[in-house]
């Protein structure tokens, strides 16, 4: 089946709010093999919601609207809705009850104006709201049954997990089609390049549909695959999925869409390991990034944001006569810091990086992108100098970044 998806209000067409809700609903009903064509946004404007909504009732079978429920002047959908489907806005004493009850359990006074959303189009179908105080509702317009929803995102969530996607699966029925995504994650790749080592993909899996995200500075590559028989399905894009991950190779970080830090994170605690790390160039970026994963106390211990030579000193340990012969920015003094966090934080491996992020202070021998990444573990250590040819400070950052958990990755897996 087919659906669309509207996004109702002045806030979200003037872009004063972000709006999340499409792209969740979009991604829910994707999930459950509803092939979404289109999102649109349409203002606080009566007549332009009407004519929006019968143009969506005549394309598609489904369609959620999200919005215009609340009890202002500027809240539209209800009438917007009875006006599309030739009807008029009745008082729903259920749905008045469902308002009331909201503001009895916070002990809150209800005033006259919420006896607006009270009001929905003759013959639609209230749709109980559990968390909030706007009733939603389900109406056809045209072939399509429209489902109307809070614009309120917790709220909208819980009323379309429990109430709208089970019915439209019960609308769809035996005829229902089964969709499913895999997420392959790299790095080392630009954009250009991953895509052409998979653009073969819908050639030799017919049904699968390729796509690419650039999430600086990672690429997901995306395969899509929908069919009525699920095991079907699942057959073809394993197969799909692999013959991805062998032409990606070695730039492969995760096969289920998981980010490098959540990749290294799982990887330590496999082999119940730690780490200390020593940061210069990336400034605790570095820190935030492997502590964002939830249980990243069982394996990170220490950060030493060690900027200044003296504090690669004191701190650390480097060795004066190695800042002096090499500099800040060197294989060698990497290499130190990393055995100096290893000695501080008393872990098993330790992580540095040392660098030139811009878009000032870059030489020609050592020019802005410069990155020298130092690691220490029980059985080696070593530093490596690698180069990003970005100007943005924070650009570098990230990837320098990305590159000093990369090669913890590998050390890790032993390659």
């Amino acid at each position: 089946m087919k659906a669309e998806i509207l996004a109702t209000g002045d806030e979200i067409r003037s872009g004063a709010l972000v709006d999340s809700n499409s792209a969740y609903i979009s991604q829910k009903l994707e999930e459950n093999g509803i092939e979404v064509l289109r999102h649109t946004c349409v203002g606080d404007d009566l007549p332009l919601l009407v004519s929006t909504l019968r143009e969506i009732g005549d394309r598609v079978d489904l369609a959620v609207v999200t919005g215009g429920l609340g009890p202002t002047t500027d809240d539209l959908s209800a009438e917007a809705a009875a006006g599309a489907a030739g009807v008029e806005l009745t008082f729903s004493q259920t749905a008045f009850e469902n308002v009331e009850s909201f503001f009895k359990n916070f002990n809150r006074p209800m005033t006259e104006s919420n006896r607006k959303q009270a009001l929905l189009p003759g013959g639609s179908k209230l749709l109980y709201n559990p968390v909030g105080t706007a009733p939603g509702f389900s109406l056809k317009i045209g072939k399509c049954l429209f489902f109307f929803l809070p614009g309120v995102p917790y709220e909208m969530k819980r009323m379309l997990a429990e109430l709208v996607i089970p019915e439209m699966l019960s609308i769809q029925g035996n005829t229902a089609m089964h969709s499913r995504v895999k997420t392959i994650t790299t790095f080392g790749l630009p954009e250009s390049q991953a895509g052409e080592k998979v653009a073969g993909v819908e050639a030799a899996f017919p049904g699968i549909k390729l796509g690419l995200r650039a999430n600086f500075p990672q690429i997901q590559v995306k395969l899509y695959g929908r069919d009525t028989d699920p095991d079907l399905l699942e057959d073809r894009m394993g197969q799909a999925g692999q013959w991805a991950l062998e032409r990606l190779g070695r730039n492969v970080i995760s096969e289920n869409g998981e980010r490098m830090e959540a990749v290294v994170g799982r990887l330590l605690v496999e082999r119940s390991a730690s780490i200390g790390l020593a940061e210069s160039c990336t400034g605790g970026l570095l820190a935030n990034w492997l502590t964002n994963v939830a249980g990243s106390s069982d394996y990170f211990l220490f950060s030493g944001v060690t900027y200044s030579n003296q504090a690669k000193i004191d701190v650390l340990g480097v060795k004066p006569e190695t800042l002096e012969r090499h500099g800040a920015v060197h294989e060698e003094t990497a290499r130190e810091m990393a055995e100096g966090a290893r000695r501080v934080a008393g872990s098993t491996y330790g992580l540095s990086t040392s660098g030139i992020a811009g878009p000032d202070g870059g030489t020609e021998e050592k020019p802005v992108g410069t990155l020298c990444v130092g690691f220490t573990g029980p059985h080696r250590s070593f530093g490596r100098r690698l180069y990003f040819p970005f100007g943005k400070r924070l650009m570098n950052k990230q990837i320098f970044c990305m590159a000093a958990l990369d090669i913890l990755r590998k050390a890790l897996l032993g390659t």
